[in-house]
Order: C-alpha cells, then structure tokens, then sequence
C-alpha cells in the first residue's frame, strides 16, 4: 500500500464516525440557559429547541468552512471537513467564539451573519426616510446601526423646496428611534443603534442633551465627535468654529460645550465621546472615504454602508500555569485560524442591502478581538490596576496583531487582496483592510465562561438565583481555586465577599490575593484608560470598554479621564458613574394648566380616611421595563381606595420606587384627591426602559400604575372584562440586590464594554 493511499484510508476512518469529529461540549447551567434562549433553532410549533448546542457548533463550522470552497472552488471534500474540523473545535474549546448572529444564522435561511453596520444620513427628506427603511432592514435581520447626523441642516433652517424651515436632526432622530422600536417587537436580537453629531455642529448643545430625559431614545447610545481643532481650543480657553456642509456659519466657546458633555456623561453615562480626526488619522481606506460614524457600542468606525462581523479569542484559555505564562505558539496557531473563519463569514454571508454587500466585498473588514483578559490577570497574578497589567495588555495585544496581519497576508496570497487595497495604507498584499476590534462579548463570553473583552470583572461573587429563601452564588472559578489552594476557602467567607463582590475589605483574605482579584469600581479610572489605550495601539479599529467610576466621582473626574484618554491616542471613551442611571429623576414633561391646578389642590390638606378592616381589590399583571408587576387596587364604595404594587426583589431599586409610589398614590385616594388628577400625575412619566404590554407602550413602573388605574377604574372598563388577571400570591421577597435590575431575569445588569449588560441571563440595552 502506498503512502497516498494509506493516508486517503486514515482519513476515511477519521470522518467515519461523527462523534470522533465533534466531541459533546460542556457548558455551564446558565450556559445552557442563554443557548437555548438566543441560538439554539426552534420548533415553530412547540417552541422548544429542536437542536443540541453541539449540533448548533456543527452547523456553524460546516456553514463558514464553505466560504474556502467559494474561494477555491477545486478544494476537496476532505479537505474542506478539516477546516469543519478545525472551525468545530475553536469553538467547543471556548477558544474562540463569533459574532452573536454568525451563531444564530451560520447555516440558515436568513445568513445575516455581520454585527455591525454603519448608514449615511443624507440631508433630504428622501435621504432620511430612505436610511429609516435601510435601518429596518438591517434590525429585522438581526444587525445594528450607526448614523452620523451632522449632515442635517440645524432646525429652523431655510427649507428652499418648501420655503419652509427644518426641524432639525433632533426631531428626525425620533423617527429612527420609533421604526426601531417596532421593529425589535419580533426580533432575535434587539434593534440598536449610536447616534453621532460632530461637535462643530450649530445643533450639537441639543444633541448633548437629547437623552436628559431618559423616556426618549432609548434605542439608542449617542456620542459626540470629538475634533482636535475643538480639543486645541478647549485647552487653549477660547472659542471654536461652528460648521454646516463644512461652511463656518458662527463660533461657541469649547469649555462650554466640553462642561455640557461632561455634565451629563456624569449624570446620566451619555453622551459618550469618539475622537473623530484620530480615528480617520488611523482610517486604512483613506482612498475610499472618511469614516464619520461606528456601530452601536463604538468599537467599529466605519465608512457609509460598512459592516464587520466579529470575533473573539477567550485569551484565558491559553494559560500555561507551569510557566505562569501563555502558550504563545498555541496563540498564533489559533489566531490563524481565526481570521480564516472571519474571512470566510464574508464569503458566506448575505447582507441585507446590495450596497452593503458591495462594501463588504471590496474592504473585506473583519473585526479579531478578546475575551477572558481579567480572568488571564487573575491567573498570573498580575493586578489590573498596574503598569505591569498594562504593560502585558500591550504585549498581548501585539502579538495577536501582528500575527492575525501575517495570517491576512498568507490568505492574500491563496485569494488574492482585498479589491479597495490600491485605496488604502496597505503597500504589501492583504485580504483584510482591518483586523483587529476588541467588540463587546456579553453573551458570548457567558458561553465560553470568560471575562468580558479587556473589562475587568464586575464582581468576583455575587447571587445568580434565588429560590425560596436559598441563595446560589456564582463564584469566580479562578478566585475559588486560588482560594481553595491557600486553605481559606469556605461557604461562610463567600456569603461575605457577596455582600460587596470585591475582596478589598475582607481582612481575612491574604492581601497579595486582595491585590490581584480587584474589580471594575475598585480600578482608579486612570488604570481604565490607560489599559485601553494600551490595547488601542494594536487594534485597527477601536474598543468597547467602559471607565467605571465611583459614585462620588465629580464632573472634573470625568473631564480629567478625557483629557488623558484624547492624550494617549485612544479613540473613544465612554464613563460610567455608579448609581447615575438608576437614581435619576423622573421627567413629566412640561407642565399643563391641568397640572397646575392639581399641585394647588395637593397642597390643600386633607385629613385621610380610616382605613376599613377588610377590603376587597383585584389584582393585575403588567410588563415594565424593569420586569413583571403585580398591582393591587382595593375598592371602597365602587371607588378605588388603596393600591399596592410588586416588582423585582425586595431592598431593591424597583421595590423601592413601587412602594413608596404606592403609598403616595394611597394617600391620595383616602384624601378624596380626584382621581384624574392622581392618574394625570403618573401617565408619561419616563425612564431607560419602556416596554410593551398587550399592545400598550408602558414607559415605567408610575406610568403601568396610572394605566391601570385609568383603563379599569377613571374609564369604567371593569376587570370582569377579562383583561387583569387575579393574583392569589405574590411573588415572595428575597436577598437584596444594588443597581439595575435586569427587566428579564430580575438579576444585576453592570455597566460593561460600553452596554448595560446582565451578569446572569446576557440580556444587554444593546443587543
């Protein structure tokens, strides 16, 4: 037998068997839980999972290892099961996991398999609506957008076709929210979207503040183009110039613009800020375009009908613990692969506009990033908030570079360069324009049990689930191995570390161990900015990261990160103050003559009535943006008397604010306070997350409680109808919980890789 036929027979004993091929994967339980809700396919009927999460990885390394036939179309057929071979085992190995919609897509009819994207707004009304109905699209089809609005004319502007006066981009804004909004009704994903203004705008003061109420786009993060003839003018202490269509059309004073930004960055986390000209400074297609916008959480600028599907490496995986080092060698050979599987997702993907297509094509963009690098921290004892963590960020984000640019140029010589190279930085061939992006790995990372992106934790241990009065703590793995092995560990000193999630101020914890295991709000933001202005040095494209302050961080904290984050050539910065969002007060909007007259009617004083021993009410069901809520009214005399509303955990921010609304709202109604007025007081009050409830935009908790009591009370539509459920038991209370509550699983959501993202089911603002 010869040597080519002895190996012709190894390989079809080696494809012979499947379950030789692709070996079971282990996931975590709430692994299996994110799976099953977002990838796994479904019956339409039963709406149960209709494959495994091992079938799932099948399906995606089969379907991208066919981007090498497209691209060599006299591959063998064995040739092609070693590269589902290799593409199967990146993933069940957790090294590597794709983009969200690669894994929801990867195999089906609707192969959208890109994240990212980025639309031109165009200044007509034609150009606008036109970018409406292309944003739909992308959102049915699972993707996100971002849109730079400074080509809109300021409102008040002359209209010459209608001898009108615009609206300006603030009220089109509403309307992209809107679309986005009914669109993400039935999606797998949620719509999102970044909304961009160039500082040098005349509408940019109204764009800063465009989201102080926090009822209005809520589809979207915005961020304001930073230039760095404003930044040279706010250091300098004078004026910049104003722009529209690139005409100076007056000046505004730049400590004034940057105060009003960092204001509300601090009250509310937005606008967020993307340092425009260092961005195109960095531009590898400077022959095709300026890049004017990014994607929903700013880790991908892109040029006008751009995409990016996107990728990460679980860099805790490669962890040599003999040596306290990584497996360097096992990096690089990964990394290879990991470009082949992004470059091939260009190949077999479809894209949701022709122009799109076209661009993804021509550029052939893909976006290699990280995951698990606190946790790859943790491992080697190197602190994150130390020269020595930043310095190895640096160190591991070049070599991961430089080697997924090697990988780029061997593919460019199989397949030849990408076709917009003669318009780029590129003098050598190249299959990819761009390769690098740390994107946000919120779910992802919650499959590969990782760290997300170059984030450091949130919390080392905190309470995944509560079931009657029993608390499941989910505890970092590698802590409770260190911990393990230091004899200190215990079911007691976790019960501890929970209360807090950080180790800082438990003295009973060695402090070297204290040192290593820190956490986001304990890392001074000056350790945050320079971490991500060590990774941005490597990285084509940009980052996903959020600088995490304490509470009582000040606005000149703020306005001193983004100094240093312009200084170190970052790209972008966004900050998040803790406990800014949560406790933010809630907006009525303007006050009616109506509204008037009952503030003077409340200030008369009314002596409440008694309270009878035993009442009758019913209670009703409603979906709020920060879960399910139970609403009891009691009656007296036909007449609403009393109410009581339930929502999330006790000690939490939502139970708060329902008991103490309900209180109010009771003491009203025994003080004979009319009830329209009371309901008046309630509808429309807003917050960052309304909801739909049977056909009903609920904007917050007071705005459900003021709809129920209009709908079945103030307009006579009774209960017996049949819409209100009656509720035997309420939901019983459980362990405290600090921050938001996420509005699907009632866990924490934290402030991570530039999204309000749930540590515990994956649900993201942003996805």
């Amino acid at each position: 037998m010869t040597e080519k036929t002895k190996k012709m027979t190894r390989t079809a004993e080696k494809y012979e068997n499947p379950d030789d091929r692709f070996p079971e994967i282990e996931f975590s339980d709430n692994a299996l839980v994110i799976l099953e809700k977002r990838y796994l396919i479904k019956d339409l009927d039963t709406k149960k999972p209709k494959e495994t999460p091992r079938d799932l990885f099948i399906r995606v390394a089969k379907a991208i290892a066919e981007g090498s036939r497209a691209s060599n179309p006299a591959i063998s057929d064995e040739e092609i099961m070693e590269i589902e071979d290799k593409f199967y085992a990146l993933m069940a190995g957790k090294d590597f996991m794709p983009n969200s919609p690669t894994l929801m897509n990867a195999g089906r009819e609707l192969p959208n398999l890109s994240a990212c994207f980025v639309l031109p707004v165009e200044d007509s009304m034609e150009g606008i609506f036109n970018a409406v109905k292309e944003a739909a699209l992308i959102h049915k089809s699972g993707g996100g957008t971002g849109f730079d609005f400074s080509n809109l004319r300021p409102s008040g502007s002359n209209v010459q076709s209608t001898a009108g006066t615009a609206s300006g981009p603030i009220s089109f804004m509403s309307v992209f929210n809107a679309a986005t909004e009914t669109i993400k009704q039935g999606g797998v994903r949620r719509g999102a979207n970044m909304g961009i203004m160039r500082v040098d705008h005349p509408e940019i003061m109204n764009f800063i503040s465009c989201k102080e109420d926090t009822s209005k786009f809520t589809n979207f993060n915005i961020s304001v183009a930073i230039t760095d003839e404003f930044m040279k003018a706010y250091k300098a202490g004078t004026d910049y110039i104003l722009y529209h269509k690139e005409k100076p059309v007056g000046a505004m004073n730049a400590k004034k613009v940057m105060d009003a930004i960092v204001h509300h960055a601090w009250s509310t986390g937005e606008p967020g800020i993307i340092f425009i000209d260092k961005v195109n400074a960095k531009n590898t297609l400077p022959g095709v375009g300026k890049i004017a916008a990014t994607n929903p959480c700013g880790e991908q600028p892109l040029l006008p009908y751009g995409s990016c599907n996107l990728g990460s490496i679980n860099v805790a995986n490669f962890y040599v613990k003999e040596t306290n080092s990584v497996d360097w060698d096992r990096l690089k050979e990964v990394t290879e692969d990991c470009v082949l599987f992004l470059d091939n997702v260009i190949e077999v993907g479809k894209y949701p506009l022709k122009k799109i297509h076209e661009m993804a094509r021509a550029n052939r963009n893909i976006g290699l990033g990280v995951m698990g690098f606190a946790d790859l921290l943790y491992k080697m004892g190197l602190p994150y908030d130390s020269d020595e963590g930043v310095t190895f960020g640096k160190k591991l984000m070049a070599y991961i570079h430089s080697n997924a640019q090697e990988a780029s140029r061997k593919l460019a010589e199989e397949r030849g360069s990408f076709p917009n190279i003669d318009k780029s930085v590129y003098t050598t061939p190249m299959r990819n324009s761009n390769v690098t992006t740390v994107a946000p790995t919120g779910t992802i990372g919650m499959l590969a049990e990782a760290s997300g992106g170059i984030e450091p934790n949130f919390a080392l241990v905190y309470v995944k689930q509560v079931m009657d009065d029993k608390k499941l703590l989910y505890l970092n793995p590698i802590l409770e191995e260190t911990l393990k092995e230091r004899g200190i560990y215990s079911e007691e000193l976790m019960e501890k570390i929970s209360v807090t999630g950080k180790l800082s101020d438990i003295k009973e914890i060695p402090e070297d161990i204290r040192r290593v295991f820190v956490t986001a709000q304990e890392i001074h933001p000056y350790y945050h900015v320079a971490m991500q202005s060590a990774f941005q040095e490597f990285v084509d494209s940009s980052i996903s990261k959020t600088i995490n302050f304490d509470n009582s961080a000040t606005e000149d904290d703020i306005k001193n990160a983004y100094i240093q984050a312009y200084d170190s050539a970052c790209k972008g910065i966004t900050v998040y103050r803790d406990g800014c969002r949560p406790y933010q007060v809630m907006n009525t909007g303007t006050k009616t003559n109506e509204d008037r007259k009952a503030e003077q009617q409340d200030e008369d004083v009314h002596k409440p009535k008694v309270r009878p021993d035993v009442m009758e009410g019913k209670t009703y069901k409603v979906n709020t943006g920060e879960g399910v809520m139970y609403v009891t009214v009691n009656t007296f005399d036909g007449k609403p008397f009393e109410l009581f509303a339930s929502i999330g955990k006790a000690g939490g921010n939502a139970a708060a604010q329902s008991e103490a609304i309900s209180r109010m709202v009771s003491l009203a109604l025994r003080s004979d306070i009319d009830l329209s007025v009371i309901v008046k007081q309630l509808i429309g009050i807003g917050s960052p997350t309304p909801v739909w409830h049977n056909g009903e935009q609920i904007l917050s908790t007071p705005d459900a409680i003021g709809k129920i009591l209009k709908k079945y009370y103030l307009d006579h539509n009774k209960a017996e109808e049949g819409k209100a459920e009656t509720i035997k038991e309420l939901p019983k209370s459980s362990t405290a919980k600090k921050g938001v509550i996420c509005p699907k699983c009632n866990g924490q959501m934290a402030m991570q890789e530039g999204c309000m993202t749930c540590r515990t089911c994956g649900y993201s603002k942003c996805s």
